[in-house]
């Protein structure tokens, strides 16, 4: 805003009003890599104070404690408050982010029906807690796999926030498919844009580049055209996003905690800013069953613009035999997972 002050014209900087974002799994290696970013400015924007809560289990309260110890040492001027707690009436309260990234991981041994089963339990009380204490407005992110259906539940578990506020990360697969496109064709990741992850985020996650574009020496070309190696794009390439986190794990013993932190910066920021004019991104959001032949109710992951907050499908785009049969075998995948979580829902 401007004032007049001894005829001088002042811009002075207005801040908001703090909002209120919660990280689930704060005590966790993706949070470590997260919280900092967000705390600084590099999601909802550099002049937007904010309220971190950090929420975990009981036995991981010692831990968080060291977490806020180093968020307070960082001295941020946006950060006006962190809370840690195990409660979920403390945690859930007038929310306007939730970042679910906490979730049962799986064992050694364990079945994914008992991963489903698991999860069902902490995402229903995760979803009952947002019904009852966030804002209506919350937007909910879901990390913790398996996260389409553990988004699904925590909808479900919600009934008055809209089933729109929900979605899950596969922007980690998205930035994975623009990254191996760029390397393969000498350009920088972000002159690669449009790529498509379609369904689970899982092995049978289909990413998709037949409408994606590469900018190369100044003008913007198909990806086919740009890559030259039909074979690759529809062969390597796929089975590397697909696999790619499970060779992360391989290499480092540990999870992709740095590359999954900044797809979920890249998420909610694209979610509180909007995506660029031309440009659409990958996101686990739920389906009405009009839209390229995925059924109603599923946490399918689509292309979407977002404007106002709010995401749209990407429509019309033409769908070969080949992304039909790959987007088919997902959606399989995808349907058998909500009929387990439903059944255990129902249960629960």
């Amino acid at each position: 805003m401007s004032k007049k002050f001894n005829g001088i014209l002042l811009n002075i900087r207005v801040r908001s009003e703090p909002i209120r974002v919660l990280v689930t799994g704060a005590a966790g290696q993706i949070a470590y890599s997260l919280l900092y970013s967000i705390a600084k400015g590099d999601v909802f924007g550099k002049d937007q104070p904010l309220v971190l809560i950090l929420l975990d289990i009981t036995p991981m309260m010692a831990v968080l404690d060291g977490v806020v110890m180093e968020l307070q040492d960082c001295a941020l001027p946006l950060l006006r408050e962190v809370i840690a707690t195990d409660k979920e009436d403390v945690a859930f309260k007038n929310l306007d982010v939730a970042i679910l990234v906490g979730s049962m991981p799986r064992k050694e041994g364990m079945e994914r029906k008992d991963l489903l089963k698991a999860n069902v339990k902490i995402f229903k009380s995760q979803g009952s807690a947002l019904d009852k204490y966030a804002k209506k407005t919350v937007k909910v992110i879901v990390v913790g796999n398996p996260a389409n259906t553990n988004c699904l539940t925590a909808s479900k578990s919600a009934p008055s926030i809209p089933k729109e506020n929900f979605s899950c990360l596969t922007r980690l697969d998205h930035n994975r498919a623009k990254s191996q496109i760029a390397l393969k064709v000498g350009v920088r990741a972000d002159d690669v844009k449009n790529c498509i992850i379609w369904g689970n985020h899982s092995s049978t996650q289909y990413p998709d580049v037949s409408h994606a574009k590469v900018k190369v020496q100044g003008n913007e070309i198909g990806v086919y055209k740009a890559v030259k190696d039909d074979n690759w794009l529809k062969g390597d390439f796929i089975a590397t996003v697909q696999q790619r986190g499970a060779a992360v794990i391989k290499a480092r013993k540990l999870s992709s905690a740095m590359s999954a932190a900044k797809a979920i910066c890249d998420h909610v920021r694209d979610i509180w800013f909007g995506t660029p004019e031309g440009e659409f991104v990958s996101m686990g959001v739920i389906s009405d069953g009009n839209s390229y032949g995925i059924p109603e109710d599923l946490i399918y992951s689509f292309p979407v613009v977002i404007k106002n907050r709010s995401w749209k499908f990407v429509e019309g785009l033409p769908i070969n035999d080949f992304s039909r049969e790959k987007m088919d075998l997902t959606t399989k995948e995808l349907m058998e997972e909500k009929e387990t979580a439903v059944e255990y829902l129902s249960s629960a």
